[in-house]
């Protein structure tokens, strides 16, 4: 299993090799960026759960990355490490400054970087900041969110999005599966944000088969109808031949049926909430509804 995400942002392809081999060879997913614009482009498509961010970029300076990913919502979380070949104590005042999380000086010790990697990914998780297997933020980030949400003057929709029989899949097909199915799932969402949402819109994972998206489009109503639409087709490629030709797995000699997108949603357009928990709670109650409809649709197909 990966230890996490790290994107490496470093126009010096010697390094930035470097460090792919060696953080590969330690378990981590590493991805490289020689510019600043195909960083941001990347965290765009899938969130990374670390940044090391070199400050010397061809295109735009890693301060400008930094910041940029600051201001972005969808970024804002993710814990980065400033790597330079700078040694002055206003550089490094600079890039804490803008939100930077740790730096480390060029030339460097791996092993130092490898335990600030890893000190960093370890503490986002500890402090619910990031699920680790979809990379998202977790609950702490979420609720900062929702309250948020209390404060905002502009309109917003409220998505609470449920994997059903997830719990089934994962117990068919294994833990590692289940995570695969979960950075799908991830993934998913940050494309249709793309396509259909703006660029403050959130995308959180409080933990399973549950997640949820704050998006400020006036195009919710098409968001959520192409995202259960979306996932419905696409989650197929999960299951093995027999299962997808069949329409259901077997599971102690039983039918389960494959996985679907249940989705809920709540908003500031048409009515009030007194507290961040009466979003959730009408928010997941619109989604049980939808759930009912899903199985009374099975159970009249069976």
């Amino acid at each position: 299993m990966s230890k996490g995400r790290i994107l490496v942002v470093e126009d010096d392809f010697d390094i930035s090799n470097m460090l792919r081999i060696y953080f590969s060879g330690q378990g981590y997913d590493v991805q490289v960026a020689p510019r600043g614009g195909d960083a941001l482009a990347l965290t765009r498509k899938q969130l990374p759960q670390l940044i090391v961010l070199d400050i010397m970029l061809p295109d735009m300076n890693g301060y400008d990355v930094c910041r940029e990913l600051r201001q972005t919502t969808r970024t804002s979380h993710i814990p980065i490490i400033f790597l330079t070949q700078k040694d002055e104590r206003s550089d490094k005042i600079a890039g804490l400054e803008l939100g930077a999380d740790d730096y480390i000086t060029k030339p460097f010790d791996i092993e130092e970087l490898k335990l600030r990697v890893k000190n960093q990914i370890d503490r986002a998780e500890r402090e619910n900041y990031t699920d680790p297997n979809s990379g998202l933020p977790s609950s702490a980030i979420i609720e900062d969110r929702l309250r948020e949400l209390m404060r905002s003057s502009g309109t917003w929709t409220y998505l609470d999005c449920k994997v059903l029989n997830f719990d089934d899949f994962k117990e068919v097909y294994g833990f590692v599966a289940g995570t695969e199915v979960m950075r799908f799932m991830a993934l998913l969402m940050g494309e249709i944000v793309d396509n259909f949402g703006t660029p403050n819109d959130f995308l959180g994972h409080p933990g399973s088969d549950n997640f949820v998206i704050i998006t400020y489009s006036d195009r919710a109503e098409t968001f959520e109808s192409k995202l259960s639409e979306r996932f419905n087709e696409e989650v197929q490629q999960h299951y093995s031949f027999i299962d997808r030709e069949r329409g259901h797995m077997l599971k102690e000699g039983k039918e389960v049926s494959l996985m679907k997108l249940a989705v809920g949603s709540v908003s500031n357009a048409k009515n009030q909430f007194a507290d961040i928990r009466e979003i959730t709670e009408r928010a997941a109650e619109d989604r049980r509804r939808g759930d009912n409809d899903t199985f009374e649709e099975i159970e009249t197909s069976w």
